[in-house]
């Protein structure tokens, strides 16, 4: 039981030396809150229903944007990894276009899907399929050769080579790429949202800010971050037990 705690120590130091000097130091201002005020914020906008729904719309936002982004990227990656020419032929439009950053988007965003849903989508597929595509890119150039021959040898279709072997193999390194995309995703969701888009847990915190509300300010912040925690927490949980499952089908 110790051992578990052990990780949640610093942060709660953490939290109580805002505390402290949030009390002394800083009293009244108009800046910085205790965490305790935070708490009582943070309940009050889970009774009153808007911290529900402002984190359903990030994350929705967030896992549209992964799905569309990591998609293409896995899909763009897998060709770039498997096919030199392609690779050769795309250098330059991949080189081009990763270093962008996807914030740079939100007005182009903006003009071609308005405010709403699809424009803090398309952002965040932009910044999740670069990465995705990088990553995805080195798994396939890692694939064993002679899986490649021997799948060449039974003839087998595109498709077919993917599944049932280059899939499988790349599978562990992909783990790593989804565990980035995801940390990415909700990273840009919320950014979207404090920049150009009125919904979401974003734009939530800046209202409080503008609103010379510190202690929801902090309640979102803090809020955001056990949100981005359990999210990864919830990757790292899924990857080990699929390491596992693979483990076992295995001679």
């Amino acid at each position: 039981m110790i051992r578990w705690l052990r990780p949640f120590v610093f942060p709660a130091l953490l939290l109580v030396a805002l505390e402290i000097w949030a009390r002394t130091v800083g009293a009244g201002s108009d800046a910085v809150a205790p965490p305790s005020a935070a708490l009582r914020a943070f309940a009050a906008a889970l009774v009153d229903g808007s911290l529900l729904a402002a984190t359903g719309f990030t994350l929705a936002s967030a896992a549209l944007g992964l799905l569309v982004g990591g998609g293409l990227g896995v899909a763009l990656g897998t060709l770039l990894g498997l096919s030199p020419r392609a690779s050769r032929l795309g250098f330059v439009s991949v080189e081009l276009l990763r270093p962008v950053p996807s914030v740079a988007l939100i007005p182009l965003a903006m003009l071609v899907f308005g405010f709403g849903l699809r424009m803090e989508i398309s952002v965040v597929a932009f910044a999740c399929m670069w990465p995705m595509a990088m990553l995805t890119q080195a798994a396939a150039q890692q694939v064993e050769p002679r899986l490649l021959e021997v799948a060449r040898a039974l003839q087998m279709s595109a498709w077919q080579r993917f599944a049932w072997i280059v899939g499988p193999a790349m599978v562990p390194r992909l783990f790593v790429a989804l565990r980035l995309g995801v940390a990415i995703a909700l990273v840009v969701a919320v950014t979207v949202e404090i920049a150009a888009n009125p919904s979401g847990m974003g734009y939530a915190m800046m209202i409080a800010q503008q609103s010379l509300d510190p202690a929801l300010m902090l309640a979102w912040l803090l809020w955001i971050g056990v949100v981005g925690f359990a999210i990864n927490a919830a990757a790292t949980g899924l990857q080990q037990h699929v390491a596992r499952r693979m483990g076992e089908g295995r001679p």
